[in-house]
Formats: C-alpha cells, sequence, structure tokens
C-alpha cells in the first residue's frame, strides 16, 4: 500500500513538474507595433470569415482615418452577396457552386454597387430564428437547394420570378435589405451611407503572390470563392512580405486571407509553421515515456513554446497550392506586430471567431506562416510602397 501511495505521489510531482515547464517555455509576447481595431465579432455557424473579416478591415480603416467607430451590417453585404452569387449559378448552370464562402472582393463588390449599412439596420444576427448569432444550419442547406433546384433543373427556359423566391429565403433568415434607415438622427440609403463614411472601394489593392502567372501583373486567382474571377496583382512573396510589414509599420492594416487546415494554425491564437526535425529529441526521456510523444506529440511542442520553424520559399508556396496543401480557408485582419522571448516577429490578427483562445480573439500569426500560407492579401493603396505600386502598374 505504501508503495501505492509513493508511486502516486511520484507522478503527481512528475506532473507538476512538466506543467511548471511547460509553462515556463510557453510564448510571452511584447507589442512593437499595435493599430486601432473595432470589437471581435462572432462568425459563430457560418462560413462568413470573408465578410466578418473584411468589414472588420474597413472599420479599422475608420478608425484610421479619423472617422470613428462604425459596426458595419454583415447581414446586409451576406444578403447581397448570396443574391449575385446565385444569379452567377444559376446563369452557368451550377458550374459557378452556390458556397457560404467568399472572397474580400465581394465585399468591395458590394460597397461599390449597392452601399453598406451599420449592424442595426437590420435584425441581430440569428434574433430571426431564435438564435444570438449567425447560425447557419438551417438556412443553407435551404438556400443552396433552391438554388441549385434552379441552376442544374430540366427546365427549357427559367420563371422570372425564380430569384424572388430566393429573396425571400434571405429575408427570412436574414432581415430584409433596407431602403432607408436612420442612423444617428439622419436617414440614409445604403449608397449615401457609403458615401458618408468616405470609403473609396478604388483605393484598394489586392495582391498575391504565385509563380504561375508573370509577377507584376493581375491574374484571377484560380480558387472557388472567387465566383467574380476577381483579380490581384502579384508579386514575389519576399515583396508580399515587405508590403505586409511597410503597411504595419505606417499604420494601416491589412485583410489577410490565409491557409489554417494544418497543425501549425493551433485554436489557442498561435499560427507558426514548425520545422519538426529541429524540434527537441525526447526520445527515452522521462517525458516522452509518460506522455507517450509521438510526432504529434512533437507538434504540440513546436505550437506551444517558441522553437525553429522551416525556411520558406516562392517554390514551395507555388507546390502548397498546386497541390492542395494550402487552400484558401480562413480570412482576417493583420493589426499589428509583436515578438515572443527570443525576439521573434509575429503578426497580430483579429478573427472571427469571438472570445476564443488564449488572446481572447487575437491570433499571433509568425512572419514564417505568413510567407508561407498566405493565399491574398488587400491593404489601401497609401499602404504599399511606391516603388511595389510603379512595379504593378497601380495608377488609381
Amino acid at each position: 500500500m505504501k508503495k501505492i501511495v509513493l508511486w502516486g505521489l511520484m507522478l503527481s510531482a512528475g506532473s507538476i513538474l512538466m506543467e511548471a515547464q511547460a509553462q515556463s517555455n510557453k510564448f510571452e509576447f511584447t507589442t512593437l507595433k499595435q493599430l486601432p481595431i473595432t470589437s471581435i465579432k462572432d462568425q459563430h455557424r457560418s462560413g462568413t470569415c470573408w465578410c466578418h473579416s473584411s468589414l472588420g478591415y474597413f472599420e479599422a480603416e475608420l478608425l484610421r482615418q479619423g472617422k470613428g467607430t462604425y459596426d458595419l451590417c454583415e447581414s446586409f453585404v451576406i444578403h447581397k452577396t448570396y443574391e449575385d452569387r446565385a444569379k452567377a449559378s444559376v446563369r452557368l448552370h451550377g458550374d459557378i457552386a452556390f458556397l457560404q464562402g467568399g472572397k474580400f472582393s465581394d465585399v468591395v463588390y458590394c460597397i461599390k454597387h449597392y452601399g453598406i449599412a451599420p449592424q442595426n439596420a437590420m435584425p441581430q444576427p440569428g434574433s430571426l430564428y431564435g438564435d444570438s448569432l449567425l447560425n447557419f444550419n438551417e438556412f443553407f442547406p435551404l438556400a443552396q437547394g433552391y438554388v441549385d433546384g434552379i441552376a442544374k433543373g430540366k427546365q427549357k427556359k427559367l420563371s422570372p420570378t425564380w430569384l424572388k423566391g430566393l429573396v425571400s429565403i434571405l429575408d427570412t433568415y436574414l432581415g430584409e435589405v433596407p431602403e432607408t434607415f436612420d442612423y444617428n438622427g439622419t436617414t440614409y440609403t445604403p449608397e449615401t451611407f457609403r458615401d458618408m463614411l468616405g470609403l473609396n472601394m478604388d483605393d484598394y489593392v489586392p495582391l498575391t503572390s504565385y509563380s504561375h502567372h508573370p509577377f507584376y501583373e493581375p491574374f484571377i486567382l484560380e480558387i472557388q470563392d472567387n465566383w467574380r474571377w476577381a483579380k490581384c496583382y502579384n508579386i514575389p512573396i519576399d515583396e508580399l512580405m515587405e508590403v505586409i510589414s511597410y503597411a504595419v509599420d505606417h499604420g494601416f492594416p491589412v485583410a489577410w486571407s490565409s491557409d489554417v487546415s494544418e497543425d501549425g494554425f493551433t485554436r489557442n491564437g498561435i499560427a507558426v509553421c514548425p520545422d519538426v526535425t529541429q524540434s527537441p529529441d525526447l526520445s527515452g526521456s522521462d517525458m516522452a515515456h509518460w506522455l507517450g510523444l509521438t510526432n504529434m506529440g512533437k507538434m504540440y511542442e513546436s505550437t506551444s513554446r517558441p522553437c525553429p520553424e522551416i525556411e520558406v520559399t516562392q517554390d514551395m508556396r507555388q507546390d502548397a497550392y498546386d497541390y492542395w496543401e494550402n487552400t484558401d480557408d480562413h480570412s482576417m485582419v493583420i493589426f499589428g506586430l509583436a515578438k515572443d522571448q527570443t525576439g521573434k516577429e509575429y503578426y497580430m490578427a483579429k478573427n472571427s471567431w469571438g472570445d476564443s483562445g488564449n488572446y481572447h480573439g487575437i491570433w499571433y500569426a509568425s512572419k514564417t506562416f505568413v510567407k508561407y500560407k498566405t493565399m491574398n492579401i488587400m491593404v489601401h493603396k497609401d499602404g504599399v510602397p511606391s516603388k511595389k505600386k510603379k512595379k504593378i502598374g497601380w495608377k488609381r
């Protein structure tokens, strides 16, 4: 009996020691640059990161321009964008899929052509069906089934009323798009509200970096959710990283689209590309014995504290894109720069998953991660160095 008690005490002491070691090695960040952002939003059960990140980005832009704090309406943009995506899907007989996702270009198009509204101009997200946030579990299969039924139907001629059916579904779950609304004692339309905000969509530069198209020329980024076939300007990855750093250093937030599907992007607020071949070799150690550390364990160790990362090249990015390793998963807003206790630098990114992770909705993405995983970015033209704008022929 004494042996059992003693063994239990030893295991307990070992656990305490390992916990203490883990705590002492965890990430410690020092903020180097932090731009103003609005509150963290929660996209909840919806595939609308493209909308939340874009509007969060434009809210940060309004703060940067000294225009105050605004809460722009996701439901307005989602409603108008899904109408347009349904039209495109029907026009191409379903070859453009009617899906939840989108790109920054969808929000740019919406604001430019339809305007924008504040959050209180439409029902609060989820409120029309008894939820407190967006929940597309029922709504989107219904809308998708309707659009697919029209787009892939056997009819020889479409009824001119098919779109009304979709709008009715959108109105039911998102609320009707307002023709006018009151804001701070003034009546606006979506277009006049946009004009009052002073957001000029022609001021924003889309950038990417892939070698299957010529550098310094625009091309249509081949991604499913780029259904509008919007173009990005293509520059080498080192120059793309220069743009991001220049923008943040000069006070400009960056809309950031990235792959987040691999283990290096943790749910605790860390995004890194660890080089597991350089992780500490714990084989034969007491920790490895009791924790059963495998390759997955090495990955955990590499994402729970500062560790060596891979060296990223243009060719690596291209291979990852071509062979589906890097996919268009998620979008956030880069708004700052920090360093860990070893001096390595990370971009601070505003997410749209509510108060989640260790940093309450903020993710720290290493420069290596951003260099490897970035799909595309969007930044104000003044946040791009003049030489880069000249190289890509930006004349707006």
